[in-house]
């Protein structure tokens, strides 16, 4: 069984559509949504209903979500720029959309797969926690009861497996470094046109935590959209790395009259 997973879609149908038919030649057989699929872009609306339309295995509630579905006017921690997207979302979303995001659960672990879901973090969803290095991962793995556990929300792809422990001095969580590989500027020439994966194999008795990068608006220097597949058959994690129309997106942000530093940041990767 493949599964495709992603978060942070954000509104970017560009981005999404590119995933999306990225999967179709992988031939994926389920989807999971680790939440975020509207906020910052111009497509709120249509990336909800390709959302919806997939054969998801699993989805989960973002916090652009949440705000965007409620009827609430505070938003905690947003910056000025993602509170002017999730007011104009809300005006793009038909009711039916809303109560759909509202009824996403915060965490759940997916039946006969190994393969828990969370936006933010596990001990606190709600908080809207990140987790960007082992301290975190620590936290998180003391609630993690399945072998996989993927998340989102900080856009930055990275990856920690905790270990058997057979020793008092062993060190149990590493971080799996070449997951969180970077677009490196003094590359030359660029490979940000270019498709490529980087890839892992599941270890029997690991727990795995994976944050799987961003669809819609990465933050690691790489514009290109970020997801994973899990092939439960070899066991492997594969993130790709996708290129897509990023000045069609650019074009519709600025068409809305979203805040520009939305548009420029795509073609920046941060």
């Amino acid at each position: 069984m493949k599964y495709a997973i992603f978060s942070d879609i954000h509104a970017n149908l560009e981005a999404l559509n590119a995933v999306l038919s990225k999967c179709e030649r992988l031939r994926v057989d389920k989807y999971i949504s680790l939440g975020d699929i509207v906020g910052y872009n111009a497509n709120p609306q249509e990336c909800v209903d390709r959302i919806r339309s997939l054969d998801l295995a699993g989805a989960v509630k973002g916090n652009h979500d949440e705000y965007a579905s409620n009827n609430s006017q505070e938003m905690e921690g947003f910056n000025p720029h993602a509170r002017d997207a999730i007011l104009w979302t809300k005006s793009q979303l038909n009711e039916e959309s809303r109560q759909w995001l509202a009824s996403l659960p915060l965490r759940s672990t997916i039946p006969q797969t190994g393969i828990t879901i969370v936006h933010s973090t596990l001990d606190s969803p709600e908080a809207w926690g990140y987790i960007f290095d082992i301290h975190h991962a620590a936290d998180n793995f003391s609630y993690q009861f399945t072998p996989l556990c993927f998340c989102g929300h900080s856009h930055v792809p990275i990856a920690f497996m905790k270990k058997p422990v057979t020793s008092a001095s062993e060190k149990p969580i590493d971080e799996i470094m070449h997951w969180s590989h970077k677009r490196n500027e003094s590359l030359v020439p660029d490979v940000v046109d270019v498709e490529d994966s980087i890839m892992i194999d599941i270890k029997s008795g690991y727990k795995y935590l994976v944050n799987v990068g961003s669809v819609g608006q990465p933050r690691n220097r790489d514009p290109r959209a970020s997801f994973v597949v899990y092939d439960s058959v070899v066991n492997t994690l594969t993130r790709y790395r996708i290129p897509y129309d990023i000045e069609l997106a650019q074009s519709k942000i600025r068409e809305a009259k979203l805040p520009e530093r939305l548009a420029t940041r795509l073609l920046l990767g941060n």
